[in-house]
């Protein structure tokens, strides 16, 4: 099997700006300004600071969408995450699924979600790999021409109840309710879906992260099977334990000087200030919770 699945051109990626506006109890979203590539983006995620976490109008380098993707297994839930090396922040973390949302796609961002998943939640059983369904929908199958899908199966993927506070892209109002937070690290806007995932009872399962990285002005999506990089992290988790899934076997995954996304930090008002979080600061955090 082929390490690399897949290559893109960067420079087809297209997005916005956008101008925010977030009161005590709504965000509204709105894209502004001319399309940015992929460079062109990166060089606005700069920091900015934002006085009042509850009110405020700004605009933001570009819309980012997450994934708190979580997986029942032997009677207990875990949430899935990834592992990215991040050359913009010079770290590598664990993170939610993720990504950055195109211009096409700035009024459908669970579409993007959807796509995420898709392309870095790999599930392989012994007859083959796994493709999915949201409801009624089909999800792409981004590597399609160099794995073998099986025919006869898939997992599901299901929306969990949303947010409070009532995120609107322009006058449309995103009905899965995502959680959202201004990174100002980064001057971005993430939205976080809470999602479940349910594999069909298959024997033997895996899971793996594909991930993309730029190389030679190219991105290249690889899989490598000795690192799978795709971690269950108990949600109810007093040990601070944190595993991987595979051949059906949930396998002790090290967690020593371990960092987490920002994603995991903590959020004031809509706004979140920290660029990631140590392992041990986070169960800490989540104990006296």
């Amino acid at each position: 099997m082929p390490s690399i699945l897949a290559r893109k051109d960067p420079h087809t990626f297209k997005t916005q700006p956008l101008h925010v506006e977030a009161d005590a109890q709504s965000l509204v979203y709105q894209p502004v300004g001319a399309p940015l590539n992929f460079g062109q983006m990166l060089e606005r995620r700069r920091p900015l600071e934002i006085d009042n976490p509850q009110r405020f109008t700004v605009e933001l380098a570009n819309l980012g969408v997450s994934v708190r993707l979580t997986l029942e297994w032997q009677g207990r839930d875990y949430w899935l995450l990834v592992r990215q090396q991040r050359a913009d922040r010079g770290d590598s973390v664990l993170k939610l699924i993720s990504g950055y949302v195109p211009s096409h796609e700035l009024h459908l961002p669970l579409h993007t979600a959807l796509q995420e998943v898709a392309e870095e939640c790999l599930v392989e059983t012994p007859r083959g790999w796994l493709g999915g369904r949201f409801g009624e929908h089909w999800l792409v199958q981004p590597y399609r021409d160099v794995l073998a899908y099986h025919e006869a199966a898939h997992f599901k993927v299901s929306p969990l109840s949303g947010a409070a506070r009532p995120i609107r892209a322009g006058r449309l109002p995103l009905l899965e309710r995502p959680q959202a937070y201004v990174h100002l690290p980064t001057a971005s806007l993430q939205l976080v879906y809470e999602l479940r995932l349910e594999l069909p009872t298959h024997p033997a399962p895996s899971l793996f992260h594909v991930d993309e990285r730029l190389e030679e002005q190219q991105l290249i999506a690889r899989l490598e099977r000795h690192s799978p990089d795709l971690y269950l992290l108990p949600v109810d988790n007093p040990a601070g334990e944190l595993f991987t899934l595979q051949n059906g076997a949930l396998r002790p995954a090290c967690t020593d000087n371990l960092w987490l996304s920002e994603g995991f930090a903590g959020q004031d008002g809509w706004l979140v200030r920290e660029e990631r979080i140590s392992w041990d600061d986070w169960l800490t955090r989540k104990r006296c919770a």
